[in-house]
């Protein structure tokens, strides 16, 4: 699907935690499950997106990431201990195992051997870039986290290094909840590692957040709390379509090879459904795509997920404003029932605004001489 010698671009949490948000778009579904470079793609059908970070933001982040593991995670670790787990001993000496291995399925192996290693050793240790698989909709998704930490107790806690600055010990709420989801992606596959140990270590829900502190290059921790975000990102991950159904029915032969003939691309794209909402600007290459045909479609869901919940069946704006000029719709059904309500209450407020204008001025108010 992803064109002959197009190498695949592999699934992120990221970009799992952006699919789970959206699961009833198989557009992105499918797309992501063939490993196709959407930005790639969108260029090729002349919506390019500016999703994504700057070359200078990957280039400060990073350089703190290395220096927060700098004297192999002295300064990680303490930062673990005093956030997550302060009544255990000092991490004074700790483990940094080798996960060099051959391909990620190497890597993921070489990871869980660690893993079960230092959850029997005791003590603390420090995993720098592990690598864990999570299978989604029928694909296996490998993931790497920036850290993993074993706690002496012989917990697993996750950590995510970001380079968005804490300030006065709070960060901006928006990228902290986006960081909080994408470690909910790390917690659920850390789990399915730590079940097929015995007994199954216990994968900690509060993750390890650190950031710039006060715009300086000084690291910060925060315990962040991802059990709402890791239910609902397992919930939703469960929903998703398998990847074969999806390839089933489209039709043969469809490619999306980003070398193709825009329209072809264009066709091909086409055949998937897409469930596009403004939240996807943020979070996917293909939105500005998406968003056009969304638009020429005349679809609510443009409009934002609340107000198309709102709609219940009324799927179209064209629906929409019929149902609210009395042409079309249930009046039992309370959106129509709102909606031509409030049609009646905007064409009273015209009216009241019409019969303004026509009457006469009042001549009796004294002339105001206008500012100098």
């Amino acid at each position: 699907m992803r064109g002959p010698d197009v190498p695949a671009k592999a699934l992120d949490a990221r970009a799992l935690a952006a699919l789970a948000a959206n699961p009833g778009c198989r557009r992105r579904a499918i797309l992501d499950g063939a490993g196709v470079d959407k930005a790639r793609l969108a260029s090729a059908l002349g919506a390019p997106s500016g999703f994504g970070q700057s070359q200078f933001a990957l280039t400060r982040g990073n350089a703190f990431e290395a220096k927060v593991k700098a004297d192999g995670g002295a300064e990680l670790l303490r930062l673990a201990h005093a956030r997550l787990d302060p009544g255990a001993v000092p991490p004074e000496e700790a483990a940094v195992p080798d996960l060099a291995a051959q391909g990620p399925e190497g890597r993921t192996a070489r990871t869980a051997l660690a893993l079960r290693e230092a959850t029997r050793a005791g003590g603390w240790t420090l995993l720098d870039h592990p690598m864990l698989a999570l299978d989604v909709a029928g694909s296996p998704a490998f993931l790497e986290p920036d850290a993993v930490v074993v706690h002496p107790d012989g917990s697993w806690s996750v950590v995510e290094i970001k380079s968005f600055p804490m300030v006065d010990g709070s960060a901006d709420p928006a990228k902290v909840g986006a960081a909080a989801r994408q470690a909910a992606v790390y917690v659920l596959a850390l789990e399915e590692v730590a079940a097929r140990l015995n007994p199954a270590p216990r994968v900690r829900h509060r993750v390890l957040l650190v950031c710039p502190k006060d715009f300086t290059n000084l690291p910060a921790g925060s315990a962040v709390d991802v059990r709402k975000q890791r239910a609902v990102t397992a919930r939703q991950l469960a929903r998703l379509t398998r990847i074969e159904e999806i390839a089933d029915s489209l039709p043969e032969g469809t490619c999306f090879a980003p070398d193709r003939p825009a329209e072809e691309l264009t066709a091909a794209v086409a055949a998937v459904p897409a469930t596009y909402a403004p939240e996807c600007l943020s979070a996917c290459e293909l939105a500005f795509h998406c968003r056009e045909r969304s638009r020429a479609a005349g679809a609510v869901t443009r409009l934002g997920r609340p107000l198309r919940a709102e709609l219940g069946g009324l799927a179209t704006v064209e629906d929409v404003l019929a149902a609210a000029r009395g042409e079309s719709g249930d009046p039992d059904d309370p959106a129509v029932a709102a909606l031509r309500r409030a049609a009646e209450l905007r064409a009273e407020a015209l009216r009241a605004a019409a019969l303004r204008a026509e009457a006469p001025g009042d001549t009796d108010r004294p002339e105001v001489a206008p500012c100098p």
